[in-house]
């Protein structure tokens, strides 16, 4: 696949360089179309990696527009209505550009066309890649098909040859997990003996929505742990509408005596999540004993 990246954190100056520059400082690459941004860019990888946050990134930093094209958007019953809603699309990506038109899972869309598809969503297929064709091109037009998936095998290979630059964003590494749970817990009370190079040591193959999730249900025990001693300190004899007023009138109060997230809260996360993704298949036996 041609232009294909490795994404990684220190590697953000190849994507500058490939899409975000080119059309900063499109002024200054007009002369030459082999410099210019791509006219497709591909982001593939496991699920929960932030492909989607990528894309809404590079869009922001290069200041362009951005288009999230939900598929649904194109499927009409009615015949020929999908392809005028292409068409609109594209028209009016090419007024407002700069613009980035962003397809999440695309392969759903964009998948290798065979015998069994329907008519109408292979003349959509072919509809689109007849305006894609149109922006490729034209030298002036900066308008750039973004395409999120985790399935790239599934894609059409048509739409691989209109995707010369694609970038694999892989499972974040140790320091990387360990600067998202640290960015996830910034502004949650925790308790100075967490340890949390030993839960990013620990949580090996987890993405980032993962370590999010883990993080959440650690902040749930405690909350579970404030509603046992609640219950313990109410008297047999208080009824349900007063027990409702005591807990609106006071909400300070709760967030006072929440405790903090300890390290046992994470720890205990992290095995049901290990646990939960062993069931899955999508974790080795040989990880799911902690370390």
């Amino acid at each position: 696949m041609v232009g294909h990246r490795r994404f990684r954190s220190d590697d953000t100056r190849a994507t500058r360089e490939t899409v975000i520059l080119p059309i900063e400082r499109r002024e200054l690459f007009a002369d030459s179309q082999l410099t210019q941004a791509p006219k497709g860019v591909l982001l593939h990888g496991p699920p929960g990696c932030g492909k989607t946050l990528i894309a809404k990134a590079t869009a922001r930093e290069a200041g362009t527009c951005f288009i999230n094209l939900d598929v649904s958007i194109l499927t009409d019953k009615w015949y020929g209505e999908s392809q005028k809603l292409a068409a609109a699309v594209f028209t009016l990506a090419i007024k407002i550009q700069p613009c980035i038109i962003f397809i999440d899972e695309i392969d759903s869309f964009l998948r290798a066309r065979n015998s069994t598809d329907h008519e109408a969503t292979a003349m959509m297929k072919a509809q689109f890649m007849s305006f894609w064709d149109g922006l490729i091109t034209d030298p002036h037009c900066t308008v750039i098909i973004m395409g999120a998936t985790n399935r790239p095998q599934d894609l059409d290979r048509a739409i691989l040859r209109r995707m010369p630059a694609a970038f694999h964003v892989p499972l974040p590494n140790v320091q990387q997990r360990k600067q998202i749970l640290d960015l996830i817990l910034k502004n949650e009370p925790i308790e100075e003996g967490v340890d949390i190079m030993k839960i990013a040591r620990a949580s090996e193959s987890f993405s980032g929505s993962d370590l999010h999730e883990l993080c959440r249900q650690a902040s749930v025990f405690r909350v579970r742990d404030y509603m046992k001693s609640s219950k313990s300190d109410c008297p047999p004899s208080t009824s349900t509408s007063q027990s409702h007023s005591n807990i609106s009138e006071s909400d300070d109060e709760f967030h006072d005596a929440l405790r903090s997230i300890s390290m046992d809260d994470l720890m205990r996360s992290l095995q049901k999540m290990k646990e939960s993704k062993l069931h899955c298949g999508s974790l080795q036996m040989d990880r799911i004993e902690l370390d």
